[in-house]
Protein backbone atom coordinates (compact mmCIF):
# COMPACT_ATOMS: atom_id res chain seq x y z
CA UNK A 1 0.00 0.00 0.00
CA UNK A 2 1.56 3.26 -1.14
CA UNK A 3 1.16 6.55 0.69
CA UNK A 4 2.58 10.05 0.55
CA UNK A 5 5.61 9.02 2.60
CA UNK A 6 6.85 7.07 -0.46
CA UNK A 7 7.41 10.36 -2.26
CA UNK A 8 10.11 12.99 -2.00
CA UNK A 9 9.19 16.34 -0.52
CA UNK A 10 9.41 17.94 -3.96
CA UNK A 11 7.06 15.34 -5.44
CA UNK A 12 4.58 15.73 -2.56
CA UNK A 13 4.42 19.45 -3.25
CA UNK A 14 4.31 19.04 -7.04
CA UNK A 15 1.43 16.54 -6.95
CA UNK A 16 -0.32 17.87 -3.84
CA UNK A 17 -3.55 18.64 -5.72
CA UNK A 18 -3.61 15.06 -6.94
CA UNK A 19 -2.96 13.60 -3.50
CA UNK A 20 -6.04 15.40 -2.18
CA UNK A 21 -8.33 13.95 -4.87
CA UNK A 22 -10.01 10.73 -3.65
CA UNK A 23 -9.98 9.43 -7.24
CA UNK A 24 -6.19 9.83 -7.44
CA UNK A 25 -4.41 9.95 -4.10
CA UNK A 26 -0.97 8.44 -3.59
CA UNK A 27 -1.97 5.10 -5.16
CA UNK A 28 -3.26 6.78 -8.31
CA UNK A 29 -0.21 8.98 -8.55
CA UNK A 30 1.90 5.85 -8.36
CA UNK A 31 -0.04 4.41 -11.30
CA UNK A 32 0.65 7.58 -13.26
CA UNK A 33 4.33 7.39 -12.40
CA UNK A 34 4.56 3.79 -13.57
CA UNK A 35 2.58 4.39 -16.77
CA UNK A 36 4.09 4.49 -20.25
CA UNK A 37 2.22 6.58 -22.83
CA UNK A 38 3.21 6.97 -26.48
CA UNK A 39 2.27 10.18 -28.33
CA UNK A 40 2.33 10.01 -32.12
CA UNK A 41 3.21 13.49 -33.33
CA UNK A 42 4.66 16.45 -31.43
CA UNK A 43 2.44 18.94 -33.23
CA UNK A 44 -0.91 20.60 -32.59
CA UNK A 45 -2.52 17.73 -30.68
CA UNK A 46 0.65 16.21 -29.25
CA UNK A 47 1.77 19.52 -27.77
CA UNK A 48 -1.00 20.08 -25.18
CA UNK A 49 -1.28 16.34 -24.57
CA UNK A 50 2.42 15.98 -23.80
CA UNK A 51 2.43 19.03 -21.56
CA UNK A 52 -0.51 17.84 -19.45
CA UNK A 53 0.68 14.25 -19.24
CA UNK A 54 4.11 15.43 -18.11
CA UNK A 55 2.58 17.82 -15.61
CA UNK A 56 0.37 15.02 -14.29
CA UNK A 57 3.44 12.90 -13.58
CA UNK A 58 3.12 10.18 -16.23
CA UNK A 59 6.42 8.41 -15.67
CA UNK A 60 7.43 7.67 -19.27
CA UNK A 61 6.27 9.55 -22.33
CA UNK A 62 7.25 8.36 -25.78
CA UNK A 63 7.22 10.80 -28.68
CA UNK A 64 7.26 9.85 -32.36
CA UNK A 65 8.12 12.70 -34.71
CA UNK A 66 10.70 13.21 -37.46
CA UNK A 67 9.98 16.85 -38.34
CA UNK A 68 11.67 20.15 -37.49
CA UNK A 69 10.00 23.17 -35.92
CA UNK A 70 8.76 25.65 -38.51
CA UNK A 71 7.61 29.20 -37.87
CA UNK A 72 4.12 28.31 -39.11
CA UNK A 73 3.85 25.65 -36.36
CA UNK A 74 3.94 28.16 -33.51
CA UNK A 75 0.35 29.33 -33.98
CA UNK A 76 -0.84 26.06 -32.41
CA UNK A 77 2.09 23.77 -31.47
CA UNK A 78 2.71 25.15 -28.00
CA UNK A 79 5.47 22.72 -27.08
CA UNK A 80 7.80 24.84 -29.19
CA UNK A 81 8.91 28.46 -29.15
CA UNK A 82 10.46 30.92 -31.56
CA UNK A 83 13.97 30.00 -30.47
CA UNK A 84 13.27 26.38 -31.50
CA UNK A 85 12.57 27.16 -35.18
CA UNK A 86 14.74 24.87 -37.28
CA UNK A 87 15.42 22.42 -34.44
CA UNK A 88 14.06 18.86 -34.43
CA UNK A 89 10.69 18.84 -32.71
CA UNK A 90 11.79 16.03 -30.41
CA UNK A 91 14.71 18.11 -29.11
CA UNK A 92 12.50 21.12 -28.53
CA UNK A 93 9.85 18.97 -26.85
CA UNK A 94 12.43 17.28 -24.61
CA UNK A 95 13.72 20.63 -23.34
CA UNK A 96 10.22 21.93 -22.58
CA UNK A 97 8.96 18.76 -20.93
CA UNK A 98 12.09 18.35 -18.81
CA UNK A 99 11.71 21.93 -17.62
CA UNK A 100 8.06 21.29 -16.81
CA UNK A 101 8.71 18.05 -14.93
CA UNK A 102 12.24 16.63 -14.63
CA UNK A 103 10.84 13.42 -13.09
CA UNK A 104 9.34 12.35 -16.43
CA UNK A 105 11.38 10.11 -18.71
CA UNK A 106 11.10 10.95 -22.40
CA UNK A 107 11.73 8.30 -25.04
CA UNK A 108 12.31 9.84 -28.46
CA UNK A 109 11.60 8.11 -31.76
CA UNK A 110 12.88 10.36 -34.55
CA UNK A 111 11.27 8.28 -37.30
CA UNK A 112 8.16 8.18 -39.43
CA UNK A 113 5.84 5.60 -37.90
CA UNK A 114 5.50 2.80 -40.45
CA UNK A 115 4.37 -0.78 -40.85
CA UNK A 116 7.99 -1.81 -40.30
CA UNK A 117 8.45 -0.16 -36.88
CA UNK A 118 4.96 0.43 -35.42
CA UNK A 119 4.58 -2.90 -33.63
CA UNK A 120 7.94 -2.57 -31.88
CA UNK A 121 7.44 1.08 -30.91
CA UNK A 122 3.80 0.86 -29.81
CA UNK A 123 4.36 -2.49 -28.13
CA UNK A 124 6.66 -0.90 -25.56
CA UNK A 125 3.89 1.34 -24.17
CA UNK A 126 0.66 0.91 -22.22
CA UNK A 127 -1.45 3.33 -24.24
CA UNK A 128 -1.20 5.32 -27.47
CA UNK A 129 -2.33 8.90 -27.99
CA UNK A 130 -2.74 9.55 -31.70
CA UNK A 131 -1.87 13.14 -32.63
CA UNK A 132 -1.26 12.42 -36.31
CA UNK A 133 -2.76 14.49 -39.10
CA UNK A 134 -3.22 11.99 -41.92
CA UNK A 135 -5.31 8.92 -42.64
CA UNK A 136 -2.52 6.41 -43.35
CA UNK A 137 -1.02 7.01 -39.89
CA UNK A 138 -4.41 6.86 -38.18
CA UNK A 139 -5.19 3.47 -39.71
CA UNK A 140 -1.67 2.28 -38.92
CA UNK A 141 -1.91 3.36 -35.27
CA UNK A 142 -5.36 1.78 -34.97
CA UNK A 143 -4.40 -1.57 -36.45
CA UNK A 144 -1.16 -1.86 -34.50
CA UNK A 145 -2.95 -0.90 -31.27
CA UNK A 146 -5.70 -3.48 -31.80
CA UNK A 147 -3.23 -6.21 -32.71
CA UNK A 148 -1.17 -5.41 -29.61
CA UNK A 149 -4.16 -4.92 -27.31
CA UNK A 150 -3.30 -1.29 -26.55
CA UNK A 151 -5.94 1.44 -26.08
CA UNK A 152 -5.73 4.27 -28.61
CA UNK A 153 -6.85 7.81 -27.71
CA UNK A 154 -7.84 9.29 -31.06
CA UNK A 155 -8.09 12.99 -31.88
CA UNK A 156 -8.59 14.99 -35.06
CA UNK A 157 -9.00 18.68 -35.88
CA UNK A 158 -10.00 20.83 -38.84
CA UNK A 159 -10.69 24.56 -38.95
CA UNK A 160 -12.92 25.23 -35.89
CA UNK A 161 -13.87 21.61 -35.20
CA UNK A 162 -12.42 18.54 -33.54
CA UNK A 163 -13.27 15.03 -32.41
CA UNK A 164 -12.02 12.61 -29.75
CA UNK A 165 -12.63 8.98 -28.87
CA UNK A 166 -11.00 6.02 -27.15
CA UNK A 167 -10.52 3.08 -29.47
CA UNK A 168 -9.31 -0.43 -28.80
CA UNK A 169 -10.67 -0.69 -25.26
CA UNK A 170 -11.87 -4.11 -24.13
CA UNK A 171 -15.07 -4.97 -26.03
CA UNK A 172 -15.11 -1.47 -27.53
CA UNK A 173 -14.95 -0.37 -31.17
CA UNK A 174 -11.83 0.61 -33.06
CA UNK A 175 -11.20 3.36 -35.60
CA UNK A 176 -12.16 1.04 -38.47
CA UNK A 177 -15.55 0.42 -36.87
CA UNK A 178 -16.21 4.14 -37.36
CA UNK A 179 -14.36 4.68 -40.64
CA UNK A 180 -14.31 1.37 -42.48
CA UNK A 181 -12.82 2.96 -45.61
CA UNK A 182 -10.65 6.07 -45.93
CA UNK A 183 -11.93 8.99 -48.00
CA UNK A 184 -10.34 9.66 -51.37
CA UNK A 185 -7.12 11.65 -50.84
CA UNK A 186 -8.14 14.37 -53.27
CA UNK A 187 -11.24 15.29 -51.25
CA UNK A 188 -9.47 15.62 -47.90
CA UNK A 189 -7.80 19.00 -47.41
CA UNK A 190 -5.18 19.14 -44.68
CA UNK A 191 -4.88 21.85 -42.07
CA UNK A 192 -2.36 23.76 -44.17
CA UNK A 193 -4.87 24.04 -47.01
CA UNK A 194 -8.06 24.31 -44.97
CA UNK A 195 -6.69 26.10 -41.93
CA UNK A 196 -7.19 25.51 -38.23
CA UNK A 197 -7.82 27.91 -35.38
CA UNK A 198 -4.82 27.54 -33.10
CA UNK A 199 -6.89 27.10 -29.95
CA UNK A 200 -8.82 24.08 -31.29
CA UNK A 201 -5.95 21.56 -31.07
CA UNK A 202 -5.42 22.81 -27.53
CA UNK A 203 -8.98 21.83 -26.65
CA UNK A 204 -8.85 18.44 -28.38
CA UNK A 205 -5.31 17.55 -27.25
CA UNK A 206 -6.21 18.39 -23.66
CA UNK A 207 -9.25 16.10 -23.82
CA UNK A 208 -7.03 13.35 -25.20
CA UNK A 209 -4.68 13.82 -22.23
CA UNK A 210 -7.66 13.69 -19.87
CA UNK A 211 -8.84 10.41 -21.41
CA UNK A 212 -5.34 8.95 -21.06
CA UNK A 213 -5.10 9.95 -17.40
CA UNK A 214 -8.58 8.57 -16.64
CA UNK A 215 -7.68 5.27 -18.29
CA UNK A 216 -4.45 4.99 -16.29
CA UNK A 217 -6.27 5.76 -13.05
CA UNK A 218 -9.28 3.60 -13.89
CA UNK A 219 -11.74 6.35 -13.00
CA UNK A 220 -14.74 7.95 -14.66
CA UNK A 221 -16.47 6.98 -17.88
CA UNK A 222 -14.15 6.54 -20.85
CA UNK A 223 -15.01 7.67 -24.38
CA UNK A 224 -14.95 4.06 -25.57
CA UNK A 225 -18.03 3.61 -27.75
CA UNK A 226 -18.54 7.36 -27.99
CA UNK A 227 -17.26 9.97 -30.45
CA UNK A 228 -17.09 13.45 -28.91
CA UNK A 229 -17.57 16.21 -31.48
CA UNK A 230 -16.47 19.79 -30.75
CA UNK A 231 -17.67 22.87 -32.63
CA UNK A 232 -15.55 25.85 -31.63
CA UNK A 233 -17.62 28.44 -33.51
CA UNK A 234 -20.81 27.51 -31.67
CA UNK A 235 -18.93 26.31 -28.58
CA UNK A 236 -20.91 23.10 -28.56
CA UNK A 237 -20.11 19.48 -27.79
CA UNK A 238 -22.10 16.66 -29.34
CA UNK A 239 -21.75 12.93 -28.90
CA UNK A 240 -22.26 10.01 -31.25
CA UNK A 241 -22.56 6.42 -30.13
CA UNK A 242 -20.19 3.99 -31.89
CA UNK A 243 -20.78 0.26 -31.84
CA UNK A 244 -18.19 -2.42 -32.29
CA UNK A 245 -18.62 -3.78 -35.80
CA UNK A 246 -18.69 -7.59 -35.78
CA UNK A 247 -17.54 -7.52 -39.43
CA UNK A 248 -14.61 -5.17 -38.74
CA UNK A 249 -11.54 -6.59 -40.54
CA UNK A 250 -9.24 -5.94 -37.58
CA UNK A 251 -11.32 -6.20 -34.37
CA UNK A 252 -14.41 -8.07 -35.57
CA UNK A 253 -15.51 -11.64 -34.96
CA UNK A 254 -13.46 -13.01 -37.88
CA UNK A 255 -10.64 -10.53 -38.51
CA UNK A 256 -8.97 -10.61 -41.91
CA UNK A 257 -6.22 -8.14 -40.99
CA UNK A 258 -3.78 -10.01 -38.77
CA UNK A 259 -0.70 -7.96 -39.61
CA UNK A 260 0.15 -4.46 -40.72
CA UNK A 261 -0.39 -3.52 -44.36
CA UNK A 262 0.71 -0.79 -46.79
CA UNK A 263 -1.32 2.12 -45.40
CA UNK A 264 -0.29 4.63 -48.06
CA UNK A 265 -1.67 2.28 -50.69
CA UNK A 266 -4.79 1.53 -48.60
CA UNK A 267 -5.55 5.24 -48.29
CA UNK A 268 -4.96 5.88 -51.97
CA UNK A 269 -1.76 7.95 -51.91
CA UNK A 270 0.31 5.27 -53.60
CA UNK A 271 -2.47 4.50 -56.05
CA UNK A 272 -2.67 8.11 -57.19
CA UNK A 273 1.08 8.35 -57.54
CA UNK A 274 1.24 5.12 -59.52
CA UNK A 275 -1.56 6.11 -61.86
CA UNK A 276 0.02 9.47 -62.60
CA UNK A 277 3.58 10.53 -63.11
CA UNK A 278 5.58 12.42 -60.53
CA UNK A 279 8.69 14.49 -60.90
CA UNK A 280 11.09 15.38 -58.09
CA UNK A 281 12.07 18.87 -56.99
CA UNK A 282 15.60 18.28 -58.25
CA UNK A 283 14.41 17.23 -61.71
CA UNK A 284 12.00 20.14 -61.98
CA UNK A 285 14.72 22.54 -60.86
CA UNK A 286 16.98 21.25 -63.62
CA UNK A 287 14.19 21.65 -66.19
CA UNK A 288 13.58 25.24 -65.12
CA UNK A 289 17.28 26.07 -65.22
CA UNK A 290 17.56 24.63 -68.74
CA UNK A 291 14.54 26.61 -69.84
CA UNK A 292 12.61 23.54 -70.94
CA UNK A 293 9.16 24.43 -72.29
CA UNK A 294 6.58 23.60 -69.64
CA UNK A 295 3.49 24.98 -67.95
CA UNK A 296 3.98 25.13 -64.18
CA UNK A 297 0.55 25.14 -62.56
CA UNK A 298 0.05 25.93 -58.87
CA UNK A 299 -3.24 24.34 -57.76
CA UNK A 300 -3.21 25.72 -54.21
CA UNK A 301 -5.44 28.49 -52.87
CA UNK A 302 -4.64 32.21 -53.21
CA UNK A 303 -3.67 32.58 -49.53
CA UNK A 304 -1.11 29.79 -49.97
CA UNK A 305 0.21 31.36 -53.18
CA UNK A 306 0.77 34.60 -51.24
CA UNK A 307 3.12 32.79 -48.82
CA UNK A 308 5.40 31.19 -51.40
CA UNK A 309 5.44 30.06 -55.02
CA UNK A 310 7.72 28.49 -57.60
CA UNK A 311 9.33 30.73 -60.22
CA UNK A 312 7.33 30.98 -63.43
CA UNK A 313 4.23 29.32 -61.98
CA UNK A 314 0.62 30.18 -62.77
CA UNK A 315 -2.05 30.00 -60.05
CA UNK A 316 -5.05 27.85 -60.98
CA UNK A 317 -6.73 26.60 -57.75
CA UNK A 318 -7.79 22.98 -57.96
CA UNK A 319 -11.48 23.82 -57.64
CA UNK A 320 -11.24 26.16 -60.65
CA UNK A 321 -9.15 23.86 -62.84
CA UNK A 322 -11.98 22.07 -64.75
CA UNK A 323 -13.44 25.41 -65.81
CA UNK A 324 -10.07 26.89 -66.79
CA UNK A 325 -8.67 24.08 -68.92
CA UNK A 326 -8.96 26.34 -71.97
CA UNK A 327 -6.20 28.56 -70.55
CA UNK A 328 -3.67 25.73 -70.89
CA UNK A 329 -1.98 24.41 -74.02
CA UNK A 330 -2.35 20.61 -74.39
CA UNK A 331 0.75 20.55 -76.62
CA UNK A 332 3.08 21.92 -73.92
CA UNK A 333 4.14 19.68 -70.99
CA UNK A 334 2.45 20.52 -67.67
CA UNK A 335 3.79 20.20 -64.13
CA UNK A 336 1.24 20.62 -61.34
CA UNK A 337 2.17 21.32 -57.74
CA UNK A 338 0.54 22.07 -54.39
CA UNK A 339 1.64 22.10 -50.75
CA UNK A 340 2.67 18.48 -50.23
CA UNK A 341 1.82 16.72 -53.51
CA UNK A 342 -1.70 15.37 -52.96
CA UNK A 343 -3.90 17.97 -54.67
CA UNK A 344 -1.46 18.16 -57.57
CA UNK A 345 -1.99 14.44 -58.23
CA UNK A 346 -5.72 15.05 -58.43
CA UNK A 347 -5.04 17.93 -60.83
CA UNK A 348 -2.93 15.54 -62.90
CA UNK A 349 -5.87 13.15 -63.15
CA UNK A 350 -8.19 15.98 -64.27
CA UNK A 351 -5.75 17.07 -66.97
CA UNK A 352 -5.12 13.52 -68.17
CA UNK A 353 -8.85 12.88 -68.46
CA UNK A 354 -9.16 16.11 -70.47
CA UNK A 355 -6.63 14.83 -72.99
CA UNK A 356 -3.38 16.38 -71.76
CA UNK A 357 -0.76 13.74 -72.55
CA UNK A 358 2.36 15.19 -70.93
CA UNK A 359 1.50 15.92 -67.30
CA UNK A 360 3.58 15.45 -64.15
CA UNK A 361 2.97 16.22 -60.49
CA UNK A 362 5.66 17.61 -58.21
CA UNK A 363 6.29 15.03 -55.49
CA UNK A 364 6.31 16.72 -52.09
CA UNK A 365 4.98 20.02 -53.45
CA UNK A 366 6.43 23.29 -52.21
CA UNK A 367 7.43 21.51 -48.99
CA UNK A 368 9.68 19.22 -51.01
CA UNK A 369 10.99 22.17 -53.02
CA UNK A 370 11.91 24.05 -49.85
CA UNK A 371 13.58 20.97 -48.42
CA UNK A 372 15.53 19.88 -51.51
CA UNK A 373 16.03 22.98 -53.64
CA UNK A 374 15.44 26.30 -51.88
CA UNK A 375 15.71 26.21 -48.07
CA UNK A 376 15.06 29.98 -47.97
CA UNK A 377 11.52 29.51 -49.25
CA UNK A 378 8.83 30.38 -46.69
CA UNK A 379 7.11 27.27 -45.33
CA UNK A 380 3.70 26.86 -43.71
Amino acid sequence: MTDESDWTREERIRYSRHFTLPEVGAAGQRRLKEARVLIVGAGGLGSPAALYLAAAGVGTIGLVDFDAVDLSNLQRQILHGTSAVGRPKLDSAADRLHDLNPHVQLERHAVRLSSENAMEIIGAFDLVLDGSDNFPTRYLVNDASVLLGKPNVYGAIFRFEGQVSLFGAQDGPCYRCLFAEPPAPEVVPNCAAGGVLGVVPGVIGSIQALEAVKWILGVGQALAGRLLLFDGLQLQFRELAIRKDPTCPVCGDAPTITGLIDYEAFCGASRLAAEGRETTPDRLHLQLERGDPLQLIDVREPHEWAICRLPGARLVPLGELPARLGELDPAVPVVTYCHTGVRSLHALAILAQAGFRSVQSLAGGVEGWARDVDPTMARY
